[in-house]
This record gives C-alpha cells, sequence and structure tokens, in this order.
C-alpha cells in the first residue's frame, strides 16, 4: 500500500516542479534621489537624518518570460520635487541586462505613482498587470472631489486606459494570485489604494515589496513606509512581516528603494543579480 500511494505521489510532485520555472531575479538602477529624509521613509525616523535612494525596475526571466517589476519613469513632471542623478531610462537601462524593450513580454506594477508606472509606454510588446481596484481607483475615483492622487501622473492614467482599450492589460483581482507560475502577487500593504508586492519561488523563495516595504530598516525595526493613509500605518507593518514568512527569512525580502541591495547581491555596474 505504501509503495503504491508513493508511485501515485511522486509524479504528482515532480509534475508540479517541473511547472514552475527557475526564475532569474536582477534589479536594475536606473536613477538615485540624494538628500531624501528618512522620515518620509520610516515612519518615526529622525527628522533629520537623510540619505541617498535609489531607484530600481527588476527584471525576472524564466519560463519564457521577461518581466519587469516596475518601470521606471520618463516624464519629468515630479522631477522638481524628486529630483535625480545618474538617469538613465528604463528601455535603456533593460539593455544593459542584454533585453531589447521589445522583447519585454510582461510588466507588472506594484503601483500607480509616476516613479513605477511612467514606464509603461517604453515597452510597445509587454502586456501590464496591475491590481483591479488600483486600476479603478486612479482611473476614476481619485480625481474626484475628495480623491487622492498625490504622486499620480494623469499622463499614466491615461497610458493604463489606453492600454486597456488595446487589450493590453490584465487586471489582478485581489490578493495571493498567480499570475505566472511561481509568481503570486499580494495586497494588504496599503501603500496606495491597492498596491500589490510579489513572491518569486523557487530555491529559495523572495519576495519584491517595491515601496511597500521601502528600507530594509523598516524590516529591522518594524516601522511602517508611507502608506495611502496614517490609518494604514498598522497594516503595513503587518505585511511587512508576512514578506518575511513568506520569503522564508528577511534577508530574501527585497525593498523597493534601498541602495544596500546593490551591497547584498553581487552587483556589476547599475545591475544587482539577486536570484
Amino acid at each position: 500500500m505504501k509503495s503504491y500511494l508513493l508511485a501515485c505521489i511522486i509524479p504528482i510532485l515532480l509534475a508540479a516542479s517541473a511547472s514552475t520555472p527557475e526564475y532569474s531575479i536582477q534589479a536594475i538602477r536606473y536613477a538615485s534621489s540624494p538628500n531624501v529624509p528618512v522620515s518620509e521613509l520610516v515612519i518615526g525616523a529622525p527628522k533629520d537624518e537623510k540619505i541617498e535612494i535609489t531607484m530600481v525596475i527588476w527584471l525576472i526571466r524564466g519560463g519564457g518570460h521577461t518581466i519587469l517589476f516596475d518601470s521606471g519613469f520618463h516624464r519629468d513632471t515630479f522631477i522638481k520635487d524628486f529630483p535625480v542623478t545618474d538617469y538613465l531610462r528604463p528601455d535603456e537601462a533593460v539593455r544593459l541586462a542584454a533585453v531589447k524593450p521589445e522583447e519585454v513580454t510582461d510588466i507588472v506594477i506594484s503601483r500607480a505613482h509616476w516613479d513605477h508606472l511612467g514606464g509603461i509606454d517604453l515597452f510597445p510588446k509587454a502586456n501590464v498587470w496591475i491590481q483591479k481596484e488600483e486600476y479603478r481607483y486612479y482611473t476614476m475615483d481619485a480625481w474626484q472631489p475628495g480623491g487622492q492622487h498625490g504622486g499620480i501622473e494623469p499622463e499614466d492614467a491615461k497610458q493604463l486606459v489606453q492600454l486597456n482599450t488595446e487589450g493590453r492589460l490584465r487586471l489582478v483581482d485581489g490578493d495571493d494570485v498567480e499570475i505566472f507560475p511561481g509568481i503570486r502577487a499580494y495586497t494588504g500593504a496599503r501603500h496606495t489604494y491597492a498596491s500589490q508586492y510579489l513572491r518569486v519561488e523557487g530555491n529559495p523563495n523572495f519576495v519584491l515589496a517595491s515601496d511597500n516595504c521601502y528600507l530594509y530598516r523598516n524590516l529591522s525595526f518594524h516601522m511602517a513606509s508611507a502608506t495611502f493613509s496614517d490609518a494604514d500605518h498598522p497594516a503595513n507593518i503587518a505585511a511587512q512581516s508576512r514578506m518575511i514568512e513568506l520569503a522564508g527569512s528577511a534577508d530574501r525580502v527585497v525593498p523597493g528603494h534601498d541602495a544596500l541591495q546593490f551591497q547584498k547581491f553581487p552587483t556589476h555596474g547599475r545591475i544587482a543579480q539577486i536570484k
């Protein structure tokens, strides 16, 4: 009986393993932003402390997909408020990883802020994945009286609607959703109205937090990143704990703007090899 059960179970396990690609993950720094107050990144941090942050897109390859998690920006609407240095347009930045812009098959958007959504029109063949409620809010309610659209570039919202009419928009409906084999989207951190982060399964797992967790310091001190509202701080802290659980280690949670990811992982130029 025991051998019969093993004979039945082993093929199932092998099939499941074979269906999940072993993805590679690279962080690509396309710009930096100096003199950012840490208190804007880690709620409760000293107000007089400043650091340089990195502006990053993450490249995930495997299973026939070339995926970007976030797309950077190329419009300069917010540059006066968030000056950047060493800028390289995201479609040029991916070329450093031997990827042509037209070879990007998919872009997963963590949330609708300008520096993460603003490059979607630079990758002409990519399908764009975004949370359904994030899309709805920032193409509708955010622009109505009482709505919140701080950090949202109107042209980016128009691009989302255009992609939808072209059939290139994919709406992720809620939490813990597998969008590619072995890549799942999670919600609840409330950085924006319905921001999402990713777990990339493999040996080992990694969580790409984007701005749902700005810095490793957020994880270490259990302090929130900026959120949609002050009332959402506990949800953000809870989400960070969940990220650690999903990754299996805080060392395998990759924050959105922390330059330390380019020291923790093998790095050549602008590219860190996370996995």
